[in-house]
């Protein structure tokens, strides 16, 4: 038997290094589910049980619909849908898209796959 521990990997100097979660929306309702317009930049609801702080870095693998490409983003934690939320929201975070043209790009795209929806009173995850 080897009585050597295994190193650990130590963390960049900058703390801990963002979550990376893949983010897949297959139809369109769910994404329209998801999607924040009231933020400026554009953001997700992202399912999750993992605790967060509000400013975490969340880097996203983003899937849409009808789309082979995968879109990375390096968003923050806007918001925080908690365990028993009321209304039986699902729990967790709103991540909000950086201001740069990539993404501003993303959510010109986002935007066009939800046309009218945008608009809709139906009712979504976020707030």
């Amino acid at each position: 038997m080897n009585d050597r521990l295994t190193p650990r990997p130590t963390l960049p100097a900058g703390g801990p290094r963002p979550s990376v979660i893949q983010l897949v929306f297959r139809e369109k309702g769910a994404l329209y589910a998801a999607y924040m317009p009231l933020l400026t930049d554009g953001g997700l609801f992202v399912p999750t049980t993992r605790d967060y702080k509000l400013g975490d870095d969340i880097y996203l693998l983003l899937s849409l619909p009808d789309d082979p490409q995968r879109y990375p983003v390096a968003g923050k934690v806007a918001w925080i849908t908690p365990v028993n939320a009321s209304g039986g929201r699902t729990q967790g975070v709103g991540v909000r898209f950086p201001s740069d043209d990539k993404t501003r790009q993303l959510k010109i795209k986002i935007e066009e796959l939800l046309g009218t929806s945008i608009s809709s009173s139906k009712p979504t995850q976020t707030i």
